[in-house]
C-alpha cells in the first residue's frame, strides 16, 4: 500500500466516525495549515462526497490530494454553522475558500463622542472616537446628506476641544461660521447643550435614513408653536421641515414598508462571482454595495450567496429582519424571513439590485480588458463557443461574400479574423470565373469549393468555424462543398439580415436555427463587425474592378503604349481628345518617333477593322480587343 492510499483510508476512518449532524469542517495540510473550511447540515454526508471516486471536479481533486487531516465542530443548527464557517474563513483565510475582494474603503460618517459633538465624514473607522453611520456607498448621496444637516442645523464645524467649563471660564470667541450663520457659538452660551444635542439627536435619525420620522417631529412642533402664537420659532422651523420634505422627494423612494429590508443578488461566473446588497430604511435605499468573492473551488451560487448574507449582514450592522433573494437559500437563519418575490413592490427590489450586480460584473470586465486586451478576445471566443457548442475555441473564423451588379464584374471576398481581431494578410478576393449572371448561390459555391481544396493540397491549417453573410441559403451551399464534396469538418454559422438590411440573428446547425443574442451585447457587435468587415472587403473590390474598366480609354487597346507612355501623353495634352487631334509630329516629340508613327497611324484609321487588324498585328491575336469610346482626363 503506497503512502497516498494509506493517507485516504486514514482520512475515510475519520470520516466514518463523523456524527450526521449540522457543523463545521476543516481539511489541514501537511503543515498543520487550515487549507478549506466548510459548513454542512450533515457532516458524515457532505465530507464523505469529497473521497467519492465519481468526483469530477479537478479543483476538488486537487485540494482532496493536499488533505492530510481533517477536524470539525458540531453545532445545534445551520444557523450556526454557517456562522461558524464565516468566523473560521477570516480567521484562517484558507487557501480553497472563497476571497472577498474589498479593493475600497467606503466613505462613513463620525459623530464624535463629545459634549459638544462634530460631525465629519471619513474612511477611518475608530469606535473610540464616536458612532458611525455608513459606510455609503456612492459619495454623492452622502455629500446631499451633509449639506442638508448643515443648512437644517447650526452645528459647530471647528475642531478645537470644546467643553462647558470652558465656555463658563470665556476660553473662546465667535468665530466667522457664527457672522455667516453656519453656527449659533455654543462656544460662548449663545446656544445651550440641550439645544444642541437637540439637534445631534435628529442628525443622527436623519444618517439613520429615518428622515421621514424627523419630518413628522417637526410638523408637529410647528402647529404646536402656532398654537401658542410662536410664529417666528415656526417660520424657522418650516425652514427645516422644507428642506428635508425636499431632500425626501428627491431620494429614491422604493416601497412604502414601516420595516427594513435586505436586498441580496448574485452573478456567477467561472472564477468569480459578485453578489449586491441593498439596504431598504423607510421605503428609502439607503445602502447598496457590491462586491467581487474570488472562487477557490466549485462552490454553488446558493452556498456563495449564504455566505455572502452573513458577511455583510454582519459587516453593516443590518438588523432587517426580512431579506429578498433570486433563489430558494435552505439555510434558515433565526427570526428571518427569506422572501423570493414574483411581482409587485419586492420584485422592483429584487430587479434593481439584479440590475445593479450586473453593471458591476460588465464595469469589472471592462477594466480587465483595458489592463490585458487579449482578455477581451478570449472572452468573446469562449462566449461563442458555448453558444453554438463547438468542441474548441473558434481562433480562427473565416467570413464570405459576394459582390455584383447584375452579374457584371462579379468578385467575392473572403476576411479572417485571428483570435478575435482581423487578420489582414489573410484577406483574399476572388474574381468569379465559372458563374455567368447573378447567381450568388453558385458563386459562393465555386469560392469556397476553390478556397478549401487548395487548403487540402497545401496542408493549410482549416478554419474553426465558416461564417456566412446570408441566411439558411447561403450556409446550405457552404455545407454541400465543405462536407459532401469536399468531405471536410468544419462548423458553418449564418449571419441573416432583416427587411432593413441590418444584422437580425445568428444561424447555426443544419438545420438552421437561431442562436439567441442580446443586440447590445459584445458577442452580437463582434459578429457585426465581422460582417461589416467582409461587406467593406467585397464591395471595395467589386468597386475596384468596375472602375478600372469605366477608366478605360482607346489608348489601352494599342499594342506599344505602355502605362508610362500613357502618362507621359496624358501629362503633356491632358486628354485623349486632344491626343487625337495632334499631329504626328507633336505625338513623336513627346514619345519618340516609333510610337509616334504607331499611335497616330492607331488613332486615325479610316475604318475600325484595318485599326483592329493594326492592332491584331502587333498584339498577335486574332481577335482585336473591345474599342472603347470613353475619354478620360488627366490631372497631375
Amino acid at each position: 500500500m503506497t503512502n497516498d492510499d494509506e493517507r485516504l483510508s486514514r482520512l475515510k476512518n475519520i470520516v466514518l466516525n463523523m456524527p450526521e449532524m449540522p457543523g463545521c469542517y476543516q481539511y489541514f495540510d501537511e503543515n498543520r495549515n487550515v487549507i478549506y473550511v466548510g459548513k454542512a447540515k450533515n457532516l458524515k454526508r457532505r465530507v464523505s462526497s469529497y473521497f467519492l471516486k465519481t468526483v469530477n471536479s479537478r479543483k476538488t481533486q486537487i485540494l482532496v490530494s493536499k488533505i492530510q487531516d481533517i477536524n470539525y465542530v458540531v453545532v445545534p443548527s445551520d444557523e450556526d454553522a454557517l456562522l461558524l464557517e464565516n468566523n473560521l474563513i477570516k480567521k484562517f483565510k484558507p487557501r480553497y475558500n472563497i476571497l472577498l475582494k474589498d479593493d475600497k474603503t467606503y466613505p462613513s460618517v463620525c459623530v464624535t463622542n463629545e459634549e459638544f459633538p462634530r460631525v465629519f465624514k471619513t474612511r477611518t473607522i475608530n469606535s473610540k472616537w464616536g458612532t458611525y453611520f455608513g459606510p455609503f456607498s456612492h459619495a454623492g448621496t452622502l455629500n446631499n446628506m451633509l449639506e442638508l444637516i448643515g443648512k437644517m442645523y447650526q452645528i459647530r464645524r471647528c475642531r478645537m476641544p470644546m467643553t462647558s467649563e470652558m465656555i463658563r471660564n470665556g476660553k473662546f470667541k465667535t468665530c466667522l461660521e457664527y457672522h455667516i450663520k453656519n453656527c449659533l457659538a455654543p462656544c460662548v452660551g449663545k446656544q445651550t447643550r440641550e439645544e444642541y444635542m437637540q439637534s445631534i439627536d435628529e442628525i443622527k435619525e436623519i444618517l439613520k435614513g429615518n428622515t421621514r420620522i424627523v419630518c413628522q417631529k417637526m410638523l408637529a412642533e410647528m402647529e404646536k408653536l402656532s398654537e401658542e402664537m410662536r410664529f417666528e420659532e415656526a417660520m424657522l422651523l418650516k425652514k427645516r421641515y422644507d428642506l428635508a420634505r425636499e431632500f425626501v422627494e428627491k431620494s429614491e423612494v422604493i416601497a412604502n414598508y414601516e420595516h427594513d429590508i435586505d436586498v441580496f443578488s448574485i452573478a456567477d461566473e467561472e472564477k468569480s462571482c459578485y453578489v449586491n446588497f441593498l439596504h431598504v430604511t423607510n421605503g428609502c435605499i439607503n445602502q447598496a454595495f457590491t462586491f467581487e468573492f474570488k472562487k477557490r473551488m466549485d462552490e454553488s451560487a446558493e452556498h456563495l450567496l449564504s455566505l455572502a448574507i452573513v458577511e455583510m449582514r454582519e459587516r453593516y450592522k443590518s438588523k432587517s429582519r426580512e431579506i429578498i433573494v433570486p433563489f430558494p437559500i435552505e439555510t434558515e437563519l433565526k427570526d428571518i424571513t427569506f422572501t423570493i418575490p414574483q411581482r409587485g413592490e419586492k420584485k422592483h427590489l429584487l430587479d434593481l439590485s439584479q440590475a445593479n450586480v450586473r453593471q458591476y460584473r460588465f464595469d469589472k470586465m471592462k477594466q480587465a480588458e483595458k489592463l490585458n486586451p487579449e482578455q477581451r478576445s478570449v472572452n468573446l471566443m469562449k462566449e461563442l463557443q458555448k453558444k453554438l457548442g463547438l468542441n474548441k475555441l473558434p481562433m480562427t473564423i473565416e467570413c464570405f461574400d459576394n459582390s455584383n451588379i447584375q452579374g457584371s464584374d462579379a468578385v467575392a471576398g473572403c476576411v479572417v479574423f485571428k483570435k478575435a481581431k482581423p487578420s489582414k494578410a489573410d484577406y483574399r478576393k476572388y474574381n468569379i470565373k465559372t458563374v455567368v449572371g447573378p447567381d450568388d448561390y453558385a458563386s459562393m459555391a465555386e469560392v469556397v469549393h476553390r478556397r478549401y481544396s487548395r487548403f487540402v493540397e497545401e496542408g493549410t491549417p482549416l478554419p474553426d468555424l465558416i461564417i456566412t453573410d446570408g441566411g439558411k441559403g447561403q450556409m446550405e451551399v457552404v455545407r454541400h462543398v465543405i462536407e459532401d464534396e469536399l468531405h471536410l469538418e468544419i462548423p458553418i454559422a449564418g449571419l441573416a439580415k432583416d427587411n432593413r438590411h441590418r444584422t437580425s440573428e445568428l444561424l447555426f446547425g443544419f438545420p438552421p436555427r437561431t442562436i439567441g443574442l442580446e443586440l447590445n451585447s459584445p458577442l452580437f457587435q463582434f459578429l457585426t463587425r465581422i460582417q461589416d468587415e467582409v461587406h467593406r472587403y467585397a464591395i471595395t473590390f467589386h468597386r475596384d474592378k468596375r472602375s478600372k474598366h469605366q477608366l478605360h480609354s482607346e489608348l489601352d487597346s494599342i499594342k506599344g503604349i505602355g502605362t508610362s507612355t500613357k502618362t507621359q501623353l496624358l501629362k503633356e495634352f491632358r486628354s485623349v481628345k486632344r491626343i487625337k487631334e495632334a499631329t504626328e509630329e507633336k505625338l513623336s516629340a513627346v514619345i519618340g518617333p516609333a510610337k509616334g508613327k504607331l499611335l497616330f497611324t492607331a488613332l486615325h484609321s479610316d475604318n475600325q477593322e484595318s485599326k483592329e487588324e493594326l492592332t491584331a498585328k502587333f498584339t498577335g491575336n486574332k481577335k482585336a480587343p473591345k474599342r472603347y469610346d470613353r475619354q478620360v482626363r488627366h490631372t497631375e
